[in-house]
């Protein structure tokens, strides 16, 4: 097999089978995570952090914005703050926060990588054949590349915002695919931590919430399909090219 087959193999078969349902399972594992941190009396913690953002009048979501992209640029998980967002803004709110804050600090991480510590992160990836087929594939094939990684866990995320630093991406390109195609799962995740929070505090189930997170479950799954198929072709083509 060669590099190029070994590339499609990595994104078609029983991995492409797999992403189909990525966005159900991703829901299904985010009310199991909301409710289990509920019945662990999680819920107090929460409340705290709400009252702190609140007590901060309009500059509540800022700080949660500040707080988020930091956490990014530390390279830890945003899933937690993604869930609260959803909990203490609600949906719409929630949504718009967390699309900001993490494209803010994905876009930080990418500028450390390219302006103010290249040599420091390009000496942590040199070697890293993840990083190096990030690069390859990025060359080859630009913003899709950018768009897919953000839909489907190719990479691992920490990796993305300070490799894409060190690749030939344009700098608004990947602030552009990266906001763009983050936005499908912020929806998902912020959506579901509100419609369980929501049923929590009112004793029955939020219908319309849970309607709006089903039809963003679809969608991710769908645009996960497609980004799949899109790279996988642009492979055969490269292939195929003499």
């Amino acid at each position: 097999m060669s590099a190029a087959e070994g590339e499609r193999a990595a994104v078609s078969g029983p991995a492409r089978r797999r992403g189909r349902w990525r966005g159900l399972t991703a829901a299904a594992a985010l009310l199991a995570l909301v409710a289990a941190a509920h019945a662990a009396g999680l819920g107090g913690r929460l409340d705290d952090l709400r009252a702190w953002i609140a007590g901060l009048g309009p500059w509540g979501p800022l700080a949660f914005v500040a707080i988020y992209a930091a956490a990014t640029v530390a390279a830890l998980p945003g899933s937690v703050l993604t869930v609260a967002a959803g909990a203490m803004f609600g949906s719409l709110a929630g949504v718009a926060v967390v699309s900001v804050a993490s494209t803010l600090g994905a876009t930080l991480a990418f500028m450390i990588a390219r302006f103010l510590a290249r040599d420091a992160v390009a000496r942590r990836l040199t070697g890293n054949p993840k990083f190096a087929r990030l690069d390859r594939l990025t060359r080859e094939h630009g913003a899709i590349v950018v768009a897919l990684t953000r839909l489907v866990p190719l990479f691992p995320f920490n990796l993305l915002n300070y490799g894409f630093g060190l690749t030939a991406v344009p700098l608004r390109t990947y602030v552009f695919w990266s906001w763009l195609c983050m936005l499908p799962g912020t929806v998902l995740y912020v959506v579901g931590a509100d419609a369980v929070s929501t049923a929590v505090a009112q004793g029955r189930a939020p219908w319309p919430l849970l309607g709006a997170l089903a039809v963003a479950a679809v969608v991710l799954a769908v645009l996960v399909r497609l980004a799949r198929r899109t790279l996988a072709r642009r492979e055969a083509e490269r292939e195929a090219a003499p």
